[in-house]
């Protein structure tokens, strides 16, 4: 269900390579192809000499209705200059699968085939799409060179958590080919945030009962990690103030890390004064310990009862002090989804709340997937099932049309 829906931008006259290295997740890129051709992309195939071991040339030039650029077919461009000429002509050059083999290749400036030649090349937007078993994604030379791509602005596209070719499971697995083509619409809206700040809080929050336990909550930060992602790639200056997680850091984002909800609070505080965005994604006590033991409380009675105090609204005291900042909140819900969100939306004067209904198996807390409904003052959009770094780029795409939409109203009640 759709109340005033949001336009997405699609890809009508953007130019996307799709280079294809091989492995086994290269049959998923003729569907890729297919995935941007509806979404009104024009394409073009380039391939590993292994690609083609995995898929023909001939079945993406059925699909592009181009030829195929290959390394031992010779240069397309009388020149010789194929991949100079091929670069240009792309905006976004996306490599799916991208094995770790010409990660490390593109990580190094290795340009020994055609595709890490046109990889060099690129002069707009480059992306991976890593494919490879959960053990090569997790080692520690794979991980330094996903680090240096990072770092030098090469957009990252997963992988994916699941049941791999070799039957293990785990991380590594390429996204689906509409995830990907998702991922690529969310390459075009890099400007939409540009020079913007966004101050995102993510995880849980500790309250300490003794120097041993305390009260938390079970969520592992992934949501607010992905909505820094998102947010960068739409060109926005982003700063995650997070509590414990186990999450991977992106190089581009500031991240500053805390335990309490009062830490919480004052780390937004003195964040926030000229931030443009604030994103309450973080899932912060309610209660903390009013006292806290300085020796660890023994197990000594039949019952043990903590006294705890209200901890302060974070994201109420950013909008009451900050009533221009764009205020985003977040409504985990068991039931009454709906109805809880819209009145944490009046009654906080938001912007806009993400709300999800918890206990679903398979998304939410400590999941790669969730839904989630959106909801802003004029209307709302459900979003199904999906990963959450898909529904990170959709929750941005949705900020970023409702901040511009709010800037040329402001633009038009001047000009009166």
């Amino acid at each position: 269900m759709v109340s005033g829906k949001l336009v997405g931008m699609k890809l009508a006259a953007k130019n996307i390579v799709v280079a294809v290295s091989g492995g086994i997740a290269a049959y998923k890129s003729a569907e890729l192809v297919r995935a941007l051709q509806r979404l009104g992309a024009q394409v073009r195939v380039a391939m590993t000499n292994s690609a083609t071991e995995f898929v023909t040339p001939l079945t993406f030039q059925a699909l592009s209705g181009y030829p195929v650029h290959l390394q031992d077919k010779g240069e397309l461009d009388p020149a010789g200059m194929d991949h100079i000429a091929l670069a240009r002509w792309s905006d976004l050059i996306i490599v799916a699968p991208a094995t770790a083999n010409i990660i490390t290749k593109i990580s190094q400036g290795i340009a020994d085939d055609f595709v890490t030649s046109l990889c060099l090349a690129q002069q707009g937007s480059l992306a991976v799409a890593p494919a490879m078993n959960q053990a090569m994604w997790s080692n520690t030379a794979t991980q330094e060179n996903i680090k240096s791509l990072q770092q030098r602005g090469i957009l990252l596209f997963g992988p994916a958590k699941g049941l791999q070719a070799c039957g293990e499971s785990g991380n590594g697995r390429m996204l689906e080919p509409t995830e990907l083509a998702d991922c690529c619409v969310g390459v075009f809206q890099h400007q939409a945030l540009h020079a913007k700040k966004v101050v995102i809080t993510a995880g849980p929050t500790i309250e300490p009962i003794d120097p041993v336990r305390f009260l938390s909550n079970r969520s592992s930060g992934k949501m607010g990690y992905a909505l820094a992602d998102a947010a960068v790639e739409a060109g926005a200056h982003v700063q995650v103030i997070t509590g414990p997680t186990h999450c991977v850091k992106n190089p581009r984002v500031h991240y500053q890390a805390v335990e309490t909800a009062a830490q919480m609070l004052n780390a937004t505080m003195a964040s926030i004064s000229d931030a443009d965005i604030f994103i309450a994604s973080a899932a912060v006590a309610d209660y903390a310990p009013l006292n806290i033991a300085a020796q660890k409380i023994k197990k000594q009675h039949a019952q043990l009862f903590i006294e705890c105090e209200k901890t302060q609204d974070i994201l109420k005291q950013v909008k009451h002090d900050y009533p221009d900042c764009f205020c985003v909140g977040f409504a985990a819900e068991t039931d009454n989804l709906i109805d809880h969100a819209q009145n944490k939306l009046k009654q906080k004067s938001l912007d806009m709340v993400v709300a999800n209904q918890v206990g679903i198996s398979g998304q939410g807390f400590d999941s790669d997937y969730n839904a989630a409904e959106i909801i802003w003052p004029q209307g709302r959009e459900s979003i199904s099932k999906v990963r959450k770094s898909e529904l990170a780029r959709k929750i941005i795409r949705s900020i970023s049309t409702l901040t511009n939409k709010n800037r040329d109203n402001v633009r038009q009640f001047q000009s009166q």
